[in-house]
């Protein structure tokens, strides 16, 4: 197994692997056209893992309301009080880094559909398909056709709604391929997720499928209803599996992402707190995964970083330097596909697939879940009607997505309104537990932010980028 490399500088990140490939080699010197699949695969891959595992995890944790900014500490004030702008580098860093990855992505991706190289076809795909859905889910609009060409240095920006399209249409193009008929280097080690075994691939391009029709529920039923129906009906295979990215290790630049840039490189590995709302709901079901999550202490409600309480006695974030990088968690997919046969398969299979799912997230933290889904359990999959067991289904998600896949739960929050969003504040007795809460800091006028602001290295550089709108303007998808 290939050595991976992380030199976290900001939030960025820079790849290298061992002996196994060619150091002689000057990267720096390569054409597009000289680097071979295997080289520039593992650097793609671990490419998105920085961005997605780093800063989108810090934002979309902070937002899906399991972390709160400490007090005495001001590393994400700007995250937690909904004044990110255009400029803060939490942010930047995103959208620039998710970009660079594409654009080695996108170099794999043109050479092997003229190679015929259905392999790395498919695996580029994949994560190209990856990284931009997560692109449009922050940003709404986003370069897509013309992105990454070096022959244009001002891309048009496609709607969300159309790159949603060409992304289905994408997947659907790299599926059609005969795997058995690619020609040329086939993936073996430099697979970093899936080892070279292609069935992986083939399951994590339709579970991407799945995510996307989900994601449209709301705004394009027609289109969900349609996508989802045929995959069910066609018997695609969804993970069965984690799509992860292992190999991390305790010490610095080789541990996770998250870690790196929160716990290892700023001047304070103290700056995430228990956010009130994922601790209260924790404790309130005598969850046993809660001492797993957070040090012992009590939370902090969400944007009280200005409180006098003495940061001693706040629960801090727990993370380690060797947890994985999940793409989509076995959990998440499993999640997925009982949503799925809820709406579109009149139920059947929901529970199994629902009670797996709690399970496996237990046991990923070395716990025993049986005791929670039981009948009578806190998270028994009941419920006279369709949103009772959506509820269930999005708040298992959402705890399942801890601590670095807060950005999905966050869009699944304002896809489904859950967790529902408190009328009253957490301090206030009325408080239910789990409920999201209006940063006490906030100077959104009570709305919650929908999204990320294009940077200001975009919009000064690119005249073709849209006007920057308000950090509360919804996603197309949940308008």
């Amino acid at each position: 197994m290939k050595k991976i490399i992380f030199a976290l500088i900001g939030i960025g990140i820079i790849f290298a692997c061992d002996s196994q490939l060619d150091i002689n080699r000057d990267p720096d010197n390569l054409t597009p056209d000289d680097l071979a699949f295997p080289v520039e695969l593992p650097g793609s891959i671990t490419g998105v893992a920085g961005v997605q595992g780093a800063s989108w995890a810090i934002i979309g944790g902070i937002w899906s309301q399991m972390w709160a900014q400490s007090p005495g500490s001001s590393q994400y004030r700007v995250v937690d009080s909904y004044t990110l702008g255009t400029t803060d580098a939490i942010a930047e860093t995103g959208w620039r880094n998710a970009y660079d990855a594409l654009l080695d992505i996108r170099n794999i991706k043109r050479r092997a559909l003229a190679q015929e190289n259905w392999n790395y076809y498919l695996i580029s795909t994949v994560l190209e398909t990856y990284t931009s859905q997560m692109l449009v889910d922050w940003y709404g609009d986003i370069p897509y056709t013309e992105a990454n060409n070096p022959a244009i240095f001002q891309p048009n920006f496609n709607t969300g709604q159309d790159v949603y399209d060409l992304l289905i249409a994408d997947l659907n193009d790299a599926l059609s391929r005969n795997l058995d008929e690619s020609i040329g280097d086939i993936p073996l080690g430099d697979d970093l997720i899936f080892g070279g075994d292609m069935s992986g691939w083939v399951k994590f391009a339709n579970t991407l499928k799945l995510r996307i029709y989900l994601r449209q529920t709301e705004a394009r039923p027609a289109v969900a209803d349609a996508g989802i129906t045929a995959l069910l009906n066609s018997g695609a295979p969804f993970l069965d599996i984690d799509a992860m990215l292992t190999g991390f290790t305790d010490a610095p630049n080789v541990s996770n992402p998250l870690y790196e840039s929160d716990k290892r490189q700023l001047n304070t590995s103290l700056n995430l707190r228990a956010s009130t709302t994922m601790h209260s709901y924790l404790t309130d079901n005598l969850d046993s995964r809660l001492p797993l999550f957070y040090t012992t202490g009590n939370p902090l409600d969400q944007g009280d970083f200005n409180s006098t309480v003495s940061p001693n006695s706040v629960a801090v974030s727990i993370l380690h330097p060797e947890t994985p990088v999940y793409f989509i968690s076995l959990e998440e997919s499993l999640l997925m596909q009982a949503e799925a046969r809820e709406r579109y398969n009149g139920g059947s299979g929901a529970k199994v697939l629902y009670d797996a799912a709690v399970m496996e997230n237990f046991n990923k933290w070395g716990l025993d879940g049986s005791s929670y889904i039981a009948s009578g359990g806190v998270y028994e999959y009941t419920g006279a009607n369709f949103d009772d067991r959506l509820t269930s289904i999005i708040t298992q998600k959402w705890i399942a997505s801890y601590p670095g896949n807060g950005a999905e739960s966050y869009f699944e929050q304002h896809r489904t309104g859950i967790p529902a969003i408190s009328p009253v504040p957490a301090s206030d007795p009325a408080y239910v537990p789990g409920e999201f809460t209006y940063s006490i800091t906030g100077v959104t006028g009570g709305v919650f932010p929908q999204r990320l602001l294009y940077p200001a290295e975009e919009t000064g550089r690119n005249a073709n980028a849209p006007a920057v709108v308000p950090i509360t303007t919804p996603i197309w998808w949940n308008n």
